[in-house]
C-alpha cells in the first residue's frame, strides 16, 4: 500500500481498527483498483506521491454536470438548478424530473470526455458536486416540495435533522452522488488522472450567490438551526464528509478533498462576522470529521470572497493536529496575471505574487482550483506565470452551451423547459456531438509564445479572415483589448462573441463566399497573421472580401516583413455594403509562408481573401 502521513490519534480499539480495515478493503474490490496511483500528501510547499516525487495537478473542472449552473447551459433566467427544477415541477411529475437529471448524467461527462482531457496531457478532474445526489429519491422529494413552496424550506431542514438524529441522512451505499463519483474515479483511474471531489453545493448554501451553491434561503449553511438550537446544514454537511471519508480514505486515485466551494459574503453586513469566524468553527469541524475517520487525504480550504480569502483560516489558526496535509485554494477570474501585481491584503491569495507569498510564509501547498472565463490571452499568460511559480491549476470549464472559452462547446438546443428543448440537449450535449475548442485546448497546454496554424491554408485558395493562427496577442494577432484584466469591466473581449476565444472582434456574417463569420471593429494597429502554404512561386491577384467604413480605409500585407500589397478603401457611401477588392501582389516564393493583415486605417469587417494565381488590375468590385 502506497505510503501516507498518519495521525497520531488513532482508535483505542484494536477490533474496530481491524474491521474498518477489512471493510475498506472490501469496498476498494467494489469501486476499482484504489492504489493504482500513489496516495498525495503534503511536504512542505509542495504535493509529493509516495516516492517522495513533487507533483503539480493541472486539469479541468467538469462543471455543470452533477450540479447545473444556469449560464453554463444557456438557462440564465431560470437562475439555478434549483429554480430549473421548479420550474420543470410546473409541467412535470417529479419521477419524470428523476428521470431527465438521470438522463442528463448519462450523457453531459461520460467516460469518452475524460479520456479526451487524459489525451491533451491534463492529469487531475476537480468534480464538482450537489449535496442533493446524496439524498435518497424520497429524501429529494421533499426538497423539490421546498423548490416549489419556499413556506416548506423551515419544514425541508427539520426533515434534514431528523434523517440526521435516525442515522439515515447521506448513509444508503447506492447512492447517485457515489455511483458518479465511483464512475469517475474508474474512467480517471485507467488514464492516470486524480480526481478532486468538490463539494459545490452545500447544504443550506454557503454564500449569497444562488447560481454556484443552488441555495433556498441565502447563507442558510450558517444561520439555519432547528428548536433545539442547533445549525441544522452544518450537522448535515459533517455527516457528508463523513460518509465521503469513510468510503473513499483508500483511494489514492482521489486527489484531495475540497470541502466547501467558493463561501462568500460572509461578513457583517449579512449577520455574520467580518474576520471568518463562522468558517473557520465549521473547517475546524470538517478536518475533525474527516481525520476521525483514519482519512488522511489531502484537504483542500476555501476562503471567504470565493474562496481566496483567509484571514483566521492560516495554517497557525488552526489546532495543530489539524495541520497536517492541507492545501489553500485560489479562484482566479479577471485579475491580473502581472507577477508584480500585489494585494495589500496578504491573506487574498488570488493575485499570482499573493498566492506564491502565501505558500511561502506559511510553508503549505497551494492550488488554483478554478481559473478561466476569459481569453486564450488571459489563459496562456496565467498558466505560464502559475507554471513558472510551480502552482497547479484546474481550468473552468470543460463543456458549455454556445460558448468559446471552453474545452467543448455544445450547440444551442432551445429551451428546458420543453420535450422538445430537452431532447435536443439530451442529444447535443454527449461527447461525440461536442465541438472542440482547440484554441482553448491550445492556449492551456502550449508554450506561452507558441504560434500555430488555425488550420491548412494554401495559396492559391481562400483564406477566411477568422482563421488567423493560435497564439497570444502580439504573436498571432494583435487587437486593442485582448483579456479582461479588471472584474468591474464585464465588456467581452471578443464583441462578437462568435467563433474563437480571443481578443479579435468576430462576428456572424451572411456573406456568402465567407465561413459566416467576419473580423469586425477594427482599429488602427490591428493585425492578424496567418500560416500558408505557396504552392507555386508567382506573382498573384489578391481579393479581398470587406465591408468599407465611413472614413478611408487602408490595409497592408506582408510575407514575412515583405509588403507585398496595399490597399487602399474608399469610403461607404451610405450604409456599407459588402465589397470586393481586387489587388497585384509581389511575387510570392513556394513554401510555408506568414501572411500578415495590417490594419492601418480601419474597414468596417473583412470577411475572407482570396489569392489566384496571376495579376490583373487592381479594381474594387
Amino acid at each position: 500500500m502506497a505510503f501516507r502521513y498518519c495521525l497520531s490519534e488513532v482508535s483505542s480499539s484494536f477490533r474496530r481498527r481491524i474491521g474498518s480495515l477489512i471493510g475498506a478493503w472490501l469496498l476498494s474490490l467494489l469501486i476499482g483498483n484504489a492504489t493504482a496511483q500513489q496516495f498525495l500528501r503534503a511536504q512542505g510547499p509542495d504535493l509529493v506521491n509516495a516516492s517522495g516525487q513533487k507533483v503539480v495537478l493541472r486539469g479541468v473542472n467538469v462543471g455543470g454536470w452533477l450540479l447545473q449552473e444556469s449560464y453554463i447551459l444557456g438557462t440564465d433566467t431560470l437562475n439555478s438548478q434549483g429554480r430549473i427544477q421548479a420550474a420543470l415541477l410546473r409541467t412535470m411529475s417529479p419521477k419524470q424530473v428523476e428521470k431527465f437529471y438521470h438522463r442528463y448524467r448519462a450523457r453531459f461527462v461520460s467516460k469518452a470526455d475524460i479520456d479526451f482531457l487524459a489525451d491533451q496531457g491534463f492529469n487531475c478532474v476537480r468534480l464538482p458536486l450537489h449535496y442533493d445526489l446524496f439524498l435518497t429519491p424520497k429524501q429529494r422529494l421533499t426538497r423539490f416540495r421546498a423548490l416549489q413552496n419556499p413556506a416548506a424550506v423551515a419544514a425541508y431542514a427539520d426533515s434534514l435533522a431528523a434523517w440526521n438524529d435516525r442515522g439515515q441522512l447521506f448513509t444508503a451505499r447506492q447512492l447517485d452522488g457515489y455511483r458518479y463519483i465511483d464512475d469517475v474515479l474508474r474512467w480517471c483511474g485507467a488514464r492516470g488522472l486524480y480526481v478532486v471531489l468538490d463539494l459545490h453545493a452545500a447544504p443550506g448554501g454557503q454564500g449569497t450567490d444562488r447560481n454556484i451553491n443552488d441555495n433556498m434561503v441565502p447563507l442558510d449553511l450558517w444561520k439555519r438551526q432547528d428548536a433545539r438550537g442547533r445549525l441544522v446544514y452544518q450537522d448535515a454537511i459533517v455527516r457528508l464528509w463523513e460518509q465521503l471519508a469513510a468510503r473513499y480514505r483508500t483511494d489514492a486515485r482521489v486527489a484531495m478533498y475540497d470541502l466547501i466551494n467558493e463561501p462568500h459574503n460572509l461578513n457583517a453586513a449579512n449577520g455574520l462576522s467580518n474576520d471568518n469566524q463562522e468558517l473557520r468553527t465549521l473547517y475546524v469541524r470538517l478536518l475533525q470529521a474527516v481525520r476521525g475517520q483514519q482519512d488522511n487525504h489531502l484537504v483542500l480550504l476555501e476562503g471567504n470572497g470565493y474562496g481566496n480569502e483567509y484571514t483566521n483560516l492560516t495554517p497557525d489558526k488552526l489546532p495543530t493536529e489539524l495541520r497536517p496535509n492541507l492545501v489553500y485554494n485560489a479562484h482566479r477570474y479577471w485579475c491580473s496575471n502581472s507577477p508584480d501585481a500585489t494585494d495589500p491584503n496578504p491573506n487574498q491569495i488570488n493575485l499570482i505574487h499573493n498566492l506564491a507569498a502565501f505558500r511561502d510564509q506559511h510553508q503549505v501547498p497551494v492550488w488554483v482550483g478554478e481559473t478561466g472565463e476569459n481569453s486564450n490571452d488571459w489563459f496562456a499568460t496565467a498558466v505560464q506565470g502559475l507554471n513558472d511559480q510551480n502552482i497547479g491549476w484546474c481550468h473552468w470549464n470543460l463543456k458549455r452551451v454556445d460558448a468559446t472559452s471552453s474545452l467543448l462547446r455544445a450547440k444551442p438546443y432551445g429551451s428546458i423547459l420543453t420535450a422538445g428543448g430537452r431532447s435536443k440537449l439530451l442529444q447535443q450535449v454527449a461527447f461525440h456531438h461536442c465541438q472542440v475548442n482547440k484554441d482553448v485546448v491550445t492556449a492551456l497546454t502550449r508554450p506561452a509564445d507558441a504560434r500555430t496554424p488555425f488550420m491548412a491554408l494554401r495559396i492559391p485558395g481562400t483564406i477566411h479572415a477568422v482563421d488567423y493562427d493560435m497564439g497570444r496577442a502580439g504573436i498571432a494577432y494583435q487587437d486593442t483589448y485582448a483579456a479582461r484584466i479588471d472584474y468591474r469591466n464585464t465588456a467581452p473581449v471578443n464583441q462578437g462573441d462568435a467563433y474563437r476565444n480571443d481578443g479579435v472582434d468576430i462576428e456572424r456574417t451572411s456573406d456568402q463566399p465567407s465561413n459566416g463569420y467576419a473580423v469586425s471593429s477594427l482599429e488602427p494597429g490591428e493585425w492578424l497573421r496567418y500560416t500558408v502554404e505557396v504552392a507555386t512561386a508567382g506573382t498573384y491577384t489578391l481579393q479581398v472580401g470587406l465591408k468599407p467604413a465611413a472614413t478611408p480605409g487602408r490595409l497592408t500585407f506582408r510575407l514575412g516583413d515583405a509588403v507585398i500589397a496595399t490597399a487602399m478603401v474608399p469610403p461607404a457611401n451610405g450604409v456599407p455594403t459588402w465589397t470586393t477588392i481586387a489587388l497585384s501582389t509581389s511575387p510570392l516564393p513556394a513554401g510555408q509562408h506568414t501572411v500578415q493583415l495590417m490594419v492601418d486605417q480601419p474597414v468596417e469587417q473583412i470577411s475572407w481573401l482570396r489569392f489566384i494565381e496571376g495579376s490583373s488590375t487592381p479594381a474594387v468590385e
